[in-house]
């Protein structure tokens, strides 16, 4: 069942997250792609070379935007390995691409915020992977008030 389809933000956007950062272009960045056919988790590499420190954070935007049908959310995770090996994780625990922010002030760019907790630093080269996104299905409350809001703003803009 295909309920969604990633794509890449606009040039603009790119630029201006990556603030004149030695990186992949746009165009070398591949659309993230599940390894096996029963995988469910999409993998996302990073368009540039990061360091995470030892016990601080980096943010990595990755030029990808998701476009999903209502009712799906996509939850990104560190990929195991970096997981097991580093002890990185995403600063916010699980990231949460709601089914509306690909239409964001921001055009939906994902852009992921990894803790490093360890005394070492943590390097991620420019093409590897180091996250994975999985869709999941949502449910809401009878009780829901905001069903009609509109979304606004990008990363972050739901909070009131």
């Amino acid at each position: 069942m295909s309920i969604a389809r990633f794509t890449r933000v606009s040039e603009a956007q790119y630029a201006e997250a990556m603030q004149g950062k030695e990186c992949l272009s746009l165009e070398e960045i591949p659309l993230p792609k599940r390894a096996t056919a029963g995988s469910a988790g999409y993998d996302f590499i990073s368009p540039l070379d990061v360091t995470v420190p030892a016990g601080g954070t980096a943010l990595i935007p990755t030029g990808i935007r998701a476009e999903m049908e209502p009712g799906w959310v996509l939850l990104l995770f560190p990929r195991s390995s970096l997981g097991f090996r580093h002890a990185l994780r995403l600063s916010n625990t699980v990231g949460v691409i709601d089914s509306d922010y690909a239409f964001a002030k921001n055009e939906g760019h994902i852009m992921v915020k990894l803790r490093n907790p360890l005394s070492a630093p943590v390097a991620i080269g420019r093409g590897e992977r180091f996250c994975q996104g999985v869709f999941l299905p949502y449910g809401t409350a009878e009780e829901d008030e905001n069903a009609f809001e509109v979304r606004s703003g990008g990363f972050g803009s739901t909070g009131k």
